[in-house]
C-alpha cells in the first residue's frame, strides 16, 4: 500500500561570514532543499565573540561566525524565513542564536508564530563528547527549560531541543551506546522540564532527536527502530504522557563524519549514500546527507551538490519512501531491534542506579564507555579485523589531490571590524540596560528568554550576552577521566 513519505532535505552551508553563507544557502535552496542546517563557528559555539583573545584562527572556519543581530540579517538576507525550516547546530548559546533568529524575522514582519527549525539546545552530549560548553549541568539545564518555556507560549511550530546521539557516535560510541545515551539525556531533559512545572504533553511533543547514520547498514536500520520504539515507552509509560504525540520519536539523521575517508574520498559519496538509505528505511523525517571532501576541509560547492543529489535520488528515484518502515517482519531486522533495544535497555538501568544521566557523566561513567568502545574499534582497524576501504585495505600508492575549499583570512579581520563599528554606533543606554535585565534575570529565576531577546535587538552580542550569564552561573570544569 503506497503511504507515501518523504523527509525534510538539508544541507549544512554555513562558513566564514554570513554573505558567504548566504550565497550558498539561496544556491542549495534553488536546487531543491526543502530545509537548511546552519553550523556556527567554534567561538560562537561557545559565546565568544570574533575579537576575543581565544577566537583568533578560529572565526568562520568549522561554520559562519555569528557575533550580532546585524550578521543573522546579512545570513537570511533575502530568504523567507516562513517558508523554510531551519535546524541550527547550537548548544551552549542556543537561547542567543534562537533570539537571534526570532529578532530577525520581526525586522522581517514575519509572524513568529509561523516560525519552523529547530535548535540543537542539547547540552549534556557536550560534556560527554563535545566540549562546547560553557556553564555548570545545572545552570544550562534552566536555560534550556526556560526556552522550552518559551517557545511553547510564542513559537509553537519550533522544535525546542533536538537531543543528540551522533556527536556521541562521531566520538567513538556503538550503535548501542548511542541509542541508549541519547535516551538517557531525553531522560533527563523531560524529567528537567517537568521539575520546572511544564506540563509534559505541552512540551513534549516539540522534541526531537538527532542521529547518526553509520556504515553498517541493517544495524542503523534496526538502531532507529529501537530507539523509537523505546521513546515511546519512557514517555507513554515513565513520565506518563497521554498524548500519541508525546510518545513520538521525531528524529534527524545526519551521516557519519567519522567514517569519511582523507584517502580516496570519492569513495565517501558511496558510504553517505548507504548511510542516507538506511536513515530512511529507519524511519527519520530529516536528513542531512555528509559532502565527499568533508574529511579535508569545508565542503566546495560540486561536492554540496553531489550530496543533495544522493538525497534526491533516494527519495525521487529509489521507491524506498513509499511506504512507512518497509523492512518490518524482516527476521533479522525485527532480532537485531530487539536486542539493541535490550542491551539499550541495561545501559539505561545502569543510569538510573548512578542517579541518572547528570550523576554518570559528572561520574566520567558515560565519557569512559564510549572511549573503551572508540579503543576496541580502533584496534580492530589497526589489526584488519575492521576494514576500511581505501585505508587499510585496497589503499593507493598515490592518490590525486582533489580541489578543496578553503576559508580566505581576510575573513577574520572583516568580521572584527563589523563588529567593533556596531560596538561604537549602537545605543550605549539601550545596550547597557538590555545586559543588567539578562543579568537580574539570571539571579532571579525570572525566564530568560524574553530579556535575551531584548538585549540582541539592542545590539548586543553573542559573547557579551554570554558574558553576563557567566559572571551569574559560572563556568564547568571538566571531570578527568583516566
Amino acid at each position: 500500500m503506497y503511504r507515501g513519505r518523504l523527509w525534510t532535505m538539508r544541507q549544512y552551508a554555513g562558513m566564514g561570514d554570513a554573505e558567504e553563507s548566504n550565497k550558498r544557502y539561496k544556491y542549495l535552496l534553488a536546487n531543491g532543499t526543502t530545509g537548511l542546517s546552519v553550523a556556527f563557528d567554534l567561538p560562537t559555539q561557545i559565546g565568544l565573540d570574533s575579537d576575543h583573545p581565544l577566537a583568533v584562527g578560529e572565526v568562520g572556519k568549522v561554520g559562519v561566525a555569528i557575533d550580532s543581530i546585524e550578521d543573522m540579517q546579512r545570513l537570511f538576507d533575502g530568504i523567507d524565513l516562513t517558508k523554510i525550516s531551519t535546524s541550527m547546530t547550537i548548544n551552549a548559546t542556543a537561547s542567543i542564536l534562537l533570539a537571534l533568529y526570532v529578532a530577525v524575522a520581526r525586522r522581517q514582519g514575519t509572524d513568529i508564530r509561523l516560525l519552523s527549525g529547530t535548535v540543537q539546545n542539547d547540552v549534556l552530549k557536550e560534556y560527554i563528547a563535545r566540549g562546547t560548553y560553557i556553564f555548570p549541568p545545572a545552570q544550562a539545564m534552566r536555560i534550556i527549560t526556560d526556552l522550552f518555556a518559551w517557545t511553547n507560549q510564542n513559537a509553537p511550530e519550533w522544535n525546542t531541543i533536538s537531543i543528540s546521539g551522533y556527536h556521541m557516535r562521531e566520538a567513538g560510541s556503538t550503535a548501542v551506546q548511542e541509542v541508549a545515551f541519547t535516551l538517557a539525556n531525553g531522560i533527563a531533559y523531560v524529567q528537567g522540564a517537568i521539575d520546572a512545572g511544564l506540563d509534559v504533553d505541552k512540551f513534549a511533543p516539540r522534541i526531537s532527536f538527532f542521529f547518526n547514520a553509520h556504515n553498517n547498514f541493517l544495524e542503523e536500520v534496526a538502531k532507529f527502530r529501537a530507539a523509537r520504539r523505546m521513546w515511546a515507552g519512557i514517555m507513554r509509560d515513565h513520565f506518563r504522557a497521554k498524548s500519541p504525540r508525546s510518545w513520538m520519536l521525531r528524529f534527524h539523521t545526519q551521516t557519519a563524519g567519522s567514517t569519511l575517508t582523507a584517502q580516496q574520498p570519492e569513495n565517501n559519496i558511496a558510504r553517505t549514500a548507504l548511510q542516507a538509505l538506511a536513515a530512511v528505511l529507519g524511519g527519520t523525517q530529516s536528513l542531512h546527507t555528509n559532502s565527499y571532501d568533508e574529511a579535508l576541509a569545508l565542503p566546495t560547492e560540486q561536492a554540496a551538490r553531489i550530496a543533495l543529489r544522493t538525497q534526491q535520488i533516494v527519495a525521487y528515484e529509489s521507491g524506498v519512501p513509499q511506504t512507512v518502515d518497509p523492512l518490518a517482519g524482516s527476521y533479522y531486522i525485527e532480532a537485531l531491534t530487539n536486542e539493541i533495544e535490550t542491551r539499550a535497555s541495561d545501559y539505561l538501568g545502569k543510569i538510573e542506579a548512578l542517579g541518572g544521566m547528570i550523576k554518570a557523566l559528572e561520574r566520567g561513567y558515560v565519557q569512559q564507555e564510549i572511549q573503551n568502545a572508540a579503543y576496541e574499534y580502533q584496534q580492530q582497524v589497526d589489526r584488519e579485523e575492521a576494514v576500511v576501504v581505501g585505508v587499510n585495505r585496497f589503499a593507493l600508492e598515490e592518490e590525486k589531490p582533489i580541489p578543496i575549499q578553503r576559508i580566505d583570512e581576510s575573513l577574520e579581520r572583516n568580521q572584527v571590524e563589523r563588529l567593533r563599528a556596531l560596538r561604537a554606533r549602537r545605543n550605549p543606554e539601550a545596550w547597557q540596560s538590555s545586559l543588567r535585565d539578562v543579568e537580574a534575570a539570571a539571579r532571579s529565576g525570572e525566564n530568560l528568554m524574553p530579556r535575551i531577546l531584548a538585549a540582541v535587538e539592542a545590539n548586543a552580542s553573542v559573547g557579551e550576552i554570554s558574558d553576563t550569564m557567566r559572571k551569574v552561573f559560572g563556568e564547568y570544569k571538566e571531570a578527568v577521566v583516566i
